[in-house]
């Protein structure tokens, strides 16, 4: 039987993750990147498609696991009726190969412990030739290459196309397992000596999370979403992908399978203003220089989303050999939604690079004529319908949160020029562009009857992102509009006090059958908005409810089932960490942002 979501940790080298199982099974892994092939692909199939186990023999789940405090260092311990034993799971910063590095410690008695690795490189497609080399073992097929070693060696043996490997430990005695990648035409990279990577990983996480600026209620859930996040950075361009994973259902069983390893541009307002929050200027700064480089060019051009080096070109294809996660089918490889038009992205990177100015990261000189590019594309484009935040694949309509931000990203225009007197641009043109944009907004957005906004123009639908309109400024958190779009959203969005993104009952706004779990970044949204509007005792207690939801490790999926009580999605997703982030600021204000 599949795990659940909520079953794994996150492991990383900020370049790529692993997702490690309460049975010591490591059941998805990408190498080189977050977007490459997986070598491990159980976590969408079963284990013909690719795991690394390690775990006292005859032992289903771990006893206990935690990540050393401050770090993603993984400890797992199981007691068993020999003793007690401890794998410590890890990906170190890389020189240039990828390790993986797992070390099994004796706690108490002996305990004979089990090792089952079974590589199939292309998510889980391509068994490959494994053979001996100076005491390692290596498997190689097309451009992968992996070696296996362990300090000091142990047996290993091959059977059923896998390696395993069966040793035992007393008290005190240490194996440890190190699995390298590297493209197979090159030379065996150098090798790591796994306890030092042990211990020098332990003093980078904590020297990097000893600048965390939070200091208030729940920090040390606020502290794991912050380095989730940092573990879900490419450090190399400073991109921060949406999630490890691809095709985690909403659903299980249904079709809404989507991969989001990839860097979205909704996410770059939230990313920012969560570092910028914490203290974390050189993550933020890192972030805004991925996306200039990644948006740069004609602003006709401008998508969602892009790769982590700012790659363009995502084709979605269906991979058939993968059953999915507990059989929700098809597994997607890319995402079709880079071609959509989603009018929103504008404003949130003009709101992503007014933000950047403001908090004074260090000035890029081709930021503002970027800007002022961007803006004059939108001024001529802005009344078009497009696909929306959430990617429906149900057709264009013209959806109020995009319009807001379209109202956004003239607003941060304006602002700029009346602040920064050296910056030029058609103030007045702007300033008409955005009374146009907020007038028409107010008019064919708002249904006066029921006293909110709506999805889209003339629509009866509501939609979780009209909570950010206070945020965003587009009008001031007493508005009567704005408290009754908050109250008809969590009356007609809400499910056991968590919120829907939008209704999937009409498949003619999103295209897809079936449903979806409650969003937990809406969720947050909601909090916050309750507390914009003077409700601060709810806003309290939702978010005391939504961090109770975070897994033994502190990690949250993309959504949750109330009904089931367990988590949906992709996992860990950024944006729920995100949203926990900028919440607790929000809530806690300078009692928490120190």
């Amino acid at each position: 039987m599949h795990h659940r979501i909520e079953d794994y940790a996150l492991i990383g080298d900020e370049q790529t993750a692993a997702l490690v199982g309460r049975d010591g099974s490591v059941d998805w892994l990408c190498l080189p990147r977050f977007d490459s092939g997986a070598c491990f692909a159980r976590l969408l199939g079963d284990e013909g498609n690719g795991h690394w186990r390690i775990a006292p023999k005859g032992a289903r789940t771990c006893t206990r696991r935690a990540y050393r405090p401050g770090t993603l260092v993984l400890d797992t311990e199981w007691e068993t009726d020999e003793g007690a034993v401890r794998v410590t799971d890890l990906m170190p910063q890389r020189d240039k190969a990828p390790d993986l590095v797992r070390v099994v410690e004796g706690l108490r008695g002996r305990v004979t412990v089990r090792g089952t690795l079974r590589i199939r490189f292309d998510y889980g497609s391509i068994v490959p030739w494994v053979r001996n080399s100076g005491g390692h073992r290596v498997a190689v097929a097309g451009p992968d290459s992996v070696w296996l070693r362990s300090e000091p060696a142990v047996r290993t043996w091959g059977e059923d196309f896998a390696t395993h490997a069966e040793f035992t430990v007393a008290e005190g005695e240490k194996v440890a397992f190190v699995l390298t990648w590297h493209p197979s035409h090159e030379p065996r990279p150098a090798l790591v000596d796994p306890y030092e990577s042990l211990e020098s990983s332990v003093a980078d996480w904590r020297s990097w999370s000893d600048r965390c600026r939070y200091d208030g209620p729940h920090r040390d859930t606020v502290l794991r979403s912050l380095i989730t996040l940092k573990a879900l950075t490419y450090r190399p361009t400073g991109g921060v992908v949406a999630a490890p994973t691809t095709s985690l259902p909403e659903e299980l069983g249904g079709v809404r399978n989507w991969d989001y390893r990839y860097c979205w541009l909704r996410d770059s307002t939230l990313t920012l203003g969560a570092l910028l929050a914490a203290g974390y200027h050189e993550e933020a700064e890192a972030w805004r220089d991925w996306l200039l480089r990644a948006v740069a060019g004609d602003p006709a051009d401008l998508q969602i989303m892009y790769g982590v080096a700012g790659e363009r070109r995502l084709p979605e294809v269906e991979v058939p050999w993968l059953a999915g996660f507990a059989g929700s089918s098809p597994v997607r490889i890319g995402n079709d939604a880079v071609q959509q038009l989603q009018l929103d992205v504008y404003g949130e990177v003009m709101d992503s690079l007014s933000l950047g100015r403001k908090a004074g990261l260090p000035p890029q000189p081709h930021i503002w004529s970027l800007q002022v590019a961007l803006l004059e594309w939108l001024r001529k484009n802005w009344r078009q319908p497009d696909e929306g935040l959430w990617e429906v694949r149900g057709g264009r309509r013209h959806f109020v949160h995009s319009k807001v931000m379209v109202w956004v990203a003239a607003d941060r225009a304006v602002r700029a020029v009346e602040r920064y007197p050296h910056l030029h641009g058609d103030l007045d043109g702007w300033r008409a562009m955005r009374d146009e944009v907020h007038r028409e907004v107010c008019e064919k957005g708002y249904d006066p009857e029921r006293n909110t906004f709506t999805q889209s123009y003339g629509s009866r639908e509501l939609d979780a992102a009209l909570l950010l309109i206070p945020y965003v400024g587009f009008l001031p958190p007493g508005d009567p509009r704005v408290v009754g779009t908050v109250d008809a959203v969590r009356a007609e969005l809400g499910r056991d006090g968590l919120l829907h993104r939008y209704s999937t009952d009409d498949t003619a706004v999103d295209g897809l059958p079936g449903g979806e779990g409650t969003f937990l970044a809406c969720s947050f949204w909601l909090a916050q908005a309750l507390h914009l509007t003077g409700r601060r005792e709810e806003a309290r207690e939702l978010f005391e409810r939504l961090v109770g939801l975070t897994n033994d490790v502190g990690l949250l999926a993309e959504e949750y089932d109330p009904g089931a009580g367990r988590q949906l999605g992709n996992f860990p997703q950024a944006f729920s960490h995100i949203a926990l982030v900028t919440t607790a600021v929000a809530l806690f204000g300078q009692d928490g942002a120190g």
